[in-house]
């Protein structure tokens, strides 16, 4: 499959996470607004912080090193060796959950069960859904590693809908079962989730005429098990050492990206976790594919460098106007959004302040999601190593900065905290991309370049939307508060149109890509 095939499934699968997410977010609102009608809000809070916590800490630490190293493997690795390692997932789910298990019920505080009852049934059953969908594990990297984007958004579809519905019956029914209710519904999101892609596995290896069953690398669905062998060894060596780097990387970077606090954390970072996140977790698996992990760009196919490198100028430029986009009406509305959201218990203390900080912060982890997405597609297994030594030395400065800024800024002095974090790791790998294209002729670190005139958009657009803040939020009622976003769009229009007119290479770059999608759909 050529680099070109490869970049338009990687934008089929960026543009069908990114409406999963959406729907994801609707289906979750709504839901939230209903359960809140029935059952009390410490109840809600307990699932959606502690609960929710415990399953995607279990997830992430168990498979998210696995993934990263599984879906690096050239096309000729022997893919019974990755369904081995992958497999380890499912032990070291179950130490974590376990683990993360005993933490939650011996260390934190139990909530008082007059209040919340089931609360150690809720912890058992959360830990025993991560534990399920570490089973699909091999399932999901293979169906990646083969681009089969329509699975991904039906499997993931239909896991939530069923969730959600299963969620309401038993809330309008049943509202004494409490947190039995939450914990049915997410083992059966992560049981339905498995299935779907088994049962898809499983119709298609038993169809010799399917185009796809003759592409996978395997023929029957044993090849998936566990299988060991005398004239080779159990797991591939060298995935398994890069997993183990990715592992002490992943770790770091759980603990160094921790922090900033409720409904700011929630409203500042749903559009990164709408975007980027799709963005991040598509493009690496297309980079990890184009490119020969740890080796110089100059002993490359040529072609692939080149696509690789027009592809990551064109992430930066979109990474840096989105988060600019971001930062600069962020800083205007951030009040008006708070007083929407929460009314005045929010907006007239130190929210705004915090919302505007974590506007900022957004547009550094536009731009580090998408540097590191290429960087750890690219670094050698030393490479990683020695960027997860540097996390570590990055740790303990954080610790530093984050205690002294806390106590001269409050809240604030975090989100700076965390702003120095995310700016040292992206200047570390932008260091590295700089190096990797050093001796070709190929320069995609002019995507963090825009044009005069579209930095005057952005900077007229903050002054004007400034101004308009101060005259027109948030005390002067429902007409001026209209007022002030009818400026906002005005100047939004402007910036984007002068974005349209100027960056006319990124918008090539969307056009090509949304087209090939659809090219793709139609055909497949």
């Amino acid at each position: 499959m050529g680099s070109r095939e490869v970049l338009g499934q990687a934008a089929r699968l960026a543009s069908s996470g990114l409406l999963l997410q959406v729907l994801f977010r609707v289906i979750t609102f709504v839901l939230n607004a209903f359960v809140l009608r029935f059952l009390s809000k410490e109840i809600v809070g307990i699932v959606n912080v502690r609960l929710t916590l415990l399953y995607s800490t279990t997830i992430f630490l168990a498979r998210e090193a696995f993934r990263r190293a599984c879906l690096s493997g050239g096309p000729q690795r022997d893919w019974s060796q990755t369904f081995n390692l992958l497999w380890l997932t499912v032990p070291l789910g179950v130490f974590w959950s376990l683990f993360l298990g005993w933490v939650w019920l011996r260390l934190l505080e139990v909530p008082d069960p007059n209040v919340i009852s089931h609360y150690g049934t809720g912890v058992v059953v959360f830990g025993l859904s991560a534990v399920v969908e570490l089973l699909g594990e091999p399932f999901w990297v293979l169906a990646q590693a083969q681009m089969f984007v329509k699975l991904k958004v039906i499997a993931e579809s239909l896991s939530v809908i069923l969730k959600s519905v299963l969620t309401a019956f038993l809330v309008l029914w049943l509202p004494h079962w409490g947190l039995y209710i939450f914990s049915l519904a997410q083992l059966l999101y992560t049981t339905v989730l498995v299935l779907c892609y088994v049962i898809y596995f499983t119709k298609l290896l038993g169809s010799a005429e399917s185009s796809k069953q003759q592409t996978l690398p395997i023929s029957r669905m044993t090849d998936l098990l566990p299988s060991v062998t005398r004239n080779r060894a159990f797991v591939n060596w060298n995935e398994a050492k890069l997993t183990w780097s990715f592992f002490k990387q992943s770790f770091l970077k759980q603990i160094l990206t921790e922090g900033v606090y409720d409904i700011v954390n929630n409203l500042g970072s749903l559009v990164a976790r709408l975007i980027f996140q799709p963005i991040e977790e598509s493009f690496y698996i297309f980079f990890a594919k184009v490119l020969e992990r740890g080796k110089d760009a100059t002993l490359q196919k040529q072609e692939d460098v080149a696509v690789a490198a027009a592809v990551l100028e064109s992430l930066l430029k979109l990474a840096l106007l989105t988060g600019l986009t971001i930062t600069v009406f962020g800083f205007a509305y951030s009040q008006l959004a708070l007083d929407i959201y929460g009314g005045a218990m929010l907006s007239s203390g130190s929210g705004p302040i915090l919302l505007r900080s974590y506007c900022f912060y957004v547009l550094l982890l536009a731009i580090n999601g998408v540097t590191e997405c290429f960087t750890f597609a690219a670094m050698s297994k030393e490479e990683v190593d020695r960027y997860s030594f540097t996390m570590l030395a990055l740790s303990s400065s954080f610790l530093g900065f984050s205690y002294l800024l806390t106590r001269w800024c409050g809240s604030v002095g975090f989100i700076l905290a965390n702003c120095f974090n995310m700016g040292v790791r992206i200047t570390q790998s932008l260091w590295f991309i700089r190096r990797y294209y050093g001796r070709s002729r190929h320069r995609p670190l002019a995507g963090l370049y825009l044009s005069p005139a579209l930095l005057g958009a952005f900077a007229l657009s903050g002054g004007i939307t400034g101004v308009s803040e101060v005259f027109l939020c948030c005390e002067q009622g429902w007409p001026a508060r209209l007022a002030h976003i009818a400026v906002g769009a005005f100047c939004l229009g402007l910036t984007l149109g002068t974005a349209f007119l100027t960056e006319t290479k990124l918008i090539n770059f969307v056009r090509t890509q949304l087209g090939v999608s659809r090219l793709a759909d139609k055909t497949s």
